[in-house]
């Protein structure tokens, strides 16, 4: 017995009584003068309740649950619901000592210290009775008929519940020894009504109902302040001023200790039907107690014995379910059975029991030996002619004298030890450790054997009936079986607590865990039921099984082990299992699958078992035929058995007989014609992969019956790769047709064409181009991204016809890798890039003319406008509105004060023909534009970063600079000119010695500049002060463009080794497109200002931009590139 510590609180005042609600649920506490309520899960306070004006000596429960009742020193007694509300008090003529409610009609006792009251729901007024002397404390009968009421005198009276006296006991020690506790045994299954009584004469007796002491006074060495049963009456609990409380049994016996305090315990109460504790002491202390009652038990084979009461030992005899029982009337610590002895640990000594007769079912004990003597042990083993003790690492033998004859020393603690048999006086023992060792120790050898060692601890153990394999249960509830002799581990299984060997057969162990039994026969597969509790003992069809405190023997069919066995045609193996306990239809399924497998001997065994005389009959005569031995007269009688299985109807003895035969291909007919795919797939894996005719046959028949894995399978062994790449396009399993084609790029054709038609067909065209690209299949790839822009372009989706372009162009240059056609793809690849520009922009302009609310800021309006009118070819590409783009543009040039280049839009419009929609708008916008001054505001002007130079808002020259005709960088989101110049390499120079150059990062001297401040009454100026070595310090790309071209002819910037030494990683950009065409590299003049361009499109954005976009689309706006995959 444990107790652990649930909760603990400490009140004000000292605790005079507890109550519990009868569900369990709450507690009631008195406490001074007032009433606690606690909830008994926690120990949290719920509420205190205030009515007494003195203190509180006393607090009952009735047992309904409805109303509790409390008793003062103030002289009442108050009756309160359930839901903690007072409803009645009344008073005695004295302080309450004691309240006690009637379990049967709920009548309430109140005592004082001169009279005693009986009150009841049905009745108004209280009936009260003198008393000779001070009422202490009182209890009713389970039945409610009789009233007992311990006095100061020592005097117990009992009482009818009209409160006439009908037996009085006085006590040997009179006024002497008070009584303070008296409370009846609340067991139904005791005969009479047996009050325990604890006196300040320290002593608990035991009285029946009619005044008849049971059995001597029993010393308890201290005053005792309460007493009280568990829910069922098997034990007692008893504190007082030895500051604690103790356990004992119900006929007195102290088992233990519950929980130590630091003052006199006044109070203790069990919760109902549980073996929760609560404690009330002196300082106010409440200790809420959970007590653990461990299983004390041995078995042997079919003997079981195991502690009952604490006090007593049963033993069970598992196969006749016979009991009987030894008393020991002291605490039971430890139990050992082997054969015919058992072994009792009391606490001071150790008892040696024998049986009277060698007889198998004698259940009748007697005392051996008694070992007068303390010993402190955590597992205790019995053999015929020593004990065993262990305790943690140690081992000690010892005679039945109590000789110590030997001892081991283990490396690591012993969790488990077993007897597994041997001569008397030479037994073995089998232990675990927690180091995960197992040795084999003999009682008369010193030396212990290490058997083997695994990684995990040892939770059980059990040998096999040869001695030959051992099964571990290790900490990770996994069931390890090991060859002793190998030590190799030969399976594991999960999910197991407990494990045990058959004693009838080799092969067969079970084990329990997770709420099921689990069966294993040989290797074969775990079969499973639902059990209870954890097994410890198997028996030919009999399993022993523990569950909580008892122990139990499961009959279990040997049935499916045995056709596990069959299933593999082991039928001697099969017949074993079956003679441990199986149905006669299984008997009889074992002769008919013995006879076809032309098992003779096993067949005729099982049919002598179900006495079929006729097949007996027939199993003579095949043996007579088969005298002479021949294999093809064997084989001609197997084939024509099959053909009689066949037309008799039955088929899957057919199969079984044709592949006996080796007729493998008449076998799988039949299996295919059924629908057999588990026999199909079980036919190809044992053919060979040379007989290709059987293995294409089941591979075809697997097709049909709609199991490609399997056909897969098949093909894979006949190394059919050609019909296995068909197999996955025909069952469009295409990741496995993929990784086919990624090992045998042979078959690739074969692959992505169909699928790109499959992807066609399901109107996943994007896909199907990817597919035809991929299968080398490009003018297919070309139709199909060329269809797509159309339906985009006609549906006035600008959006999906920019990305379609930009395909078409990135298609092409893959195209141009070839040299014939290098020339015409790369003016296609130029062409599509720039509808793609151009499709892109026009798609914000047009939803900014159809859509309702624009998602475009004015500033991106008007310059995507710009863009595409100075990008725009003569032949406007189809779907591109020029009056929407100079309507908008329009539009938001009057909005951001550019009022001069709106005039110009207005005025181009009306040379075009404008849609109804929109006249009304821009014959407005022509009239209100007058009022506004001819000029355009400066901030929106252009500039030229390579020159330096303002560029008109319209240019004649395009998306250029009109001084030095550089072509300007735009973000392909906000359009505004990057401050990027593209440069080029001189002659020699290769892009990766570039790229090299680049990276080395060459420092440059720093600027020395100079900060004079200057300060006065009303001003502080700081003037930067440049000396004269600083400015020979200059950039030298920067020394490149500082000259104003102003010729007709673009001069691009060229530079030299020096010049890309000097230039920094981070402020170089490069376009790095695949061959034939060279990089392009670009320097950013403004390094602060972030650029971040996509590595598939190439595209430039402003780095805020871009990460806002990706965030919002999840990928690049312009090649939907996805931020997780790699660049081109």
């Amino acid at each position: 017995m444990r107790a652990v510590l649930t909760w603990r609180d400490k009140a004000e005042h000292c605790i005079n009584d507890i109550a519990f609600k009868p569900d369990g649920t709450q507690l009631i506490l008195a406490a001074g003068n007032r009433l606690l309520v606690y909830d008994t899960s926690d120990g949290t306070l719920l509420q205190p309740l205030k009515g007494h004006k003195d203190t509180v000596y006393c607090v009952a429960y009735a047992k309904d649950g409805k109303r509790f009742a409390s008793g003062s020193a103030d002289k009442s007694v108050i009756i309160w619901t359930s839901k903690l509300e007072g409803i009645l008090k009344y008073t005695h003529n004295d302080a309450i000592q004691c309240v006690s409610y009637n379990p049967i009609t709920h009548q309430l006792a109140s005592c004082s210290s001169s009279d005693f009251g009986l009150w009841s729901p049905e009745q108004k007024s209280v009936s009260k009775h003198k008393s000779s002397s001070k009422i202490i404390c009182c209890s009713w009968t389970n039945d409610g008929q009789y009233l007992a009421l311990g006095m100061f005198n020592g005097i117990i009276s009992i009482r009818n519940k009209n409160g006439e006296e009908k037996v009085k006991i006085e006590r040997p020690g009179g006024s002497l020894s008070p009584i303070w506790s008296i409370c009846w045994n609340p067991s139904r299954e005791e005969r009479n009504d047996i009050l325990a009584v604890a006196d300040w004469g320290q002593k608990i007796s035991f009285y029946q109902l009619s005044g008849k002491q049971i059995g001597k006074d029993r010393a308890l060495n201290f005053d005792p302040c309460c007493i009280s049963y568990f829910t069922k009456g098997e034990y007692i609990l008893l504190g007082g001023s030895d500051k604690q409380v103790s356990l004992f049994t119900k006929d007195g016996v102290r088992l233990g200790t519950v929980g130590e305090q630091n003052s006199w315990v006044w109070t203790c109460q069990v919760k109902p039907d549980s073996n929760y504790v609560v404690v009330g002491c002196q300082d106010g202390t409440i200790s809420f107690y959970q007590l653990i009652f461990s299983t004390v038990h041995g078995l042997y084979k079919d003997r079981y014995a195991y502690r009952d009461s604490m006090t007593d030992v049963i033993v069970q005899h598992l196969i006749t379910e016979q009991k009987v029982r030894i008393k020991c009337k002291e605490l039971v610590k430890k139990i050992a059975i082997y054969r015919n002895r058992l072994a009792i640990q009391l606490p001071e000594k150790i008892l040696i029991y024998e049986l009277y007769s060698e007889d198998s079912s004698d259940m009748h004990y007697r005392v051996k030996e008694k070992i007068i003597k303390k010993f402190e042990c955590n597992l205790l083993v019995v053999c015929a002619n020593h004990i065993i003790l262990c305790q943690e690492k140690r081992l000690q033998c010892l005679s039945f004298s109590g000789v110590k004859e030997r001892e081991w020393q283990m490396e690591s603690l012993i969790r488990y030890i077993k007897v597994i048999g041997g001569p008397p006086g030479r037994e073995g023992l089998l232990v675990g450790l927690k180091n995960g060792q197992i040795l084999k120790i003999f009682v008369d050898n010193l030396f212990a054997i290490i058997l083997l060692k695994q990684a995990t601890a040892v939770r059980c153990l059990d040998m096999s009936a040869s001695r030959k394999k051992l099964a571990v249960v290790d900490e990770n509830d996994t069931c390890l079986v090991y060859d002793i002799d190998t030590k190799e581990l030969l399976f594991q299984e999960p999910n197991a607590n407990s494990v045990a060997w058959n004693t009838q057969c080799e092969d067969m162990l079970c084990f329990s865990g997770g709420g099921y039994l689990n069966i294993k026969a040989s290797t074969f597969p775990v079969h499973r039921q639902k059990l209870q509790g954890f097994v410890v003992g198997y028996n030919g069809s009999k399993i022993f099984c523990l569950h909580v405190f008892s122990i139990s023997a499961v009959e279990v069919p040997q049935s499916a082990p045995m056709y596990q066995y069959l299933d593999r045609k082991l039928f001697k193996e099969a017949y074993q299992i079956a003679c441990l306990g199986v149905t006669d239809t299984d008997w009889r399924e074992l002769a008919m699958e013995a006879l076809e497998g032309l098992d003779f001997e096993t067949a005729k065994k099982a049919f002598i078992r179900v006495q079929d005389l006729r097949y007996l009959e027939l199993i003579s005569s095949i043996e007579d035929f088969l005298g002479s031995g021949d294999p093809k007269e064997t084989k001609m009688l197997i084939t024509k058995q099959a053909d009689w299985a066949r037309n008799i109807k039955e088929p899957k003895a057919a199969v079984e007989m044709y592949i006996s035969a080796g007729e493998h291909v008449k076998a799988i007919e039949i299996c295919g014609d059924h629908g057999w795919v588990d026999m199909l797939i079980d036919i190809a894996r044992k053919l060979d992969k040379a007989e290709r005719e059987p293995l294409l046959l089941c591979a075809t028949y697997l097709k049909k019956l709609d199991s490609p894995g399997y056909a897969a399978e098949t093909y894979l062994k006949m190394g059919d790769l050609k019909s296995l790449v068909q197999l996955h396009v025909e069952t469009q399993r295409w990741d496995e047709a993929f990784a086919l084609g990624e090992k045998h790029p042979e078959f690739k054709d074969d692959i992505y064409v169909p699928y790109a038609q499959w992807l066609a067909e399901n109107d996943r065209f994007e896909e199907a181009q990817k597919a035809f690209h991929k299968a080398g299949r490009q003018r297919e790839a070309v139709q199909v991204l060329e269809q797509l822009t159309n339906n985009a372009v006609a549906e006035s989706r600008f959006n999906d016809a920019a990305y379609y372009y930009w395909m078409l162009s990135m298609q092409c240059l893959d195209i141009a890798q070839d040299r014939a056609q290098k020339d015409m793809m790369l003016g296609k690849f130029h062409h599509f890039q720039r509808l793609a520009e151009l499709y892109h922009g026009y798609h914000a302009i047009h939803r900014h003319t159809e859509d309702p609310f624009s998602v475009h800021r004015p500033e991106t309006l008007f310059n995507i406008s710009r863009f595409l009118l100075h990008s725009l070819p003569k032949d406007t590409p189809l779907g591109i509105s020029k009056v929407k783009i100079l309507f908008t543009l329009a539009k938001q040039s009057k909005a951001l004060g550019a009022y001069r280049l709106a005039r110009h839009a207005y005025d181009k419009l009306r040379g075009l023909y404008i849609p109804a929609r929109f006249q009304k708008s821009i014959e407005l916008g022509t009239l209100t534009i007058r009022a506004k001054p001819f000029h355009d505001s400066e901030e929106l002007v252009p500039l030229c970063y390579r020159c330096s130079t303002n560029n008109p808002l319209l240019n004649n020259l395009g998306n250029v600079c009109i001084n030095c005709r550089q072509p300007f960088i735009f973000s392909a989101s906000s359009y505004d000119v990057l401050h990027l110049v593209e440069f080029y390499l001189e002659e020699g120079i290769t892009d990766e010695e570039a790229i090299s150059l680049i990276d080395l990062e060459v420092p440059r001297p720093k600027q020395d500049n100079r900060q004079q401040e200057i300060a006065n009454s009303s001003s502080q100026i700081l003037r930067l002060v440049e000396t004269k070595d600083s400015m020979g310090d200059e950039d030298p790309f920067t020394a490149k463009l500082s000259f104003e071209q102003g010729g007709s002819e673009f001069v691009p910037v060229v530079v030299s080794r020096l010049v890309l030494r000097s230039m920094s990683r981070r402020d170089v950009l490069v376009k790095r497109w695949p061959p034939p065409l060279r990089w392009q590299y670009f320097r950013s003049l403004l390094p602060d200002a972030s650029i971040t361009m996509c590595p598939s499109c190439f595209q430039m954005f402003h780095s805020e931009d871009y990460e806002l976009l990706v965030l919002q689309h999840g990928c690049c706006p312009y090649c939907r590139r996805c931020k997780d995959d790699p660049g081109p």
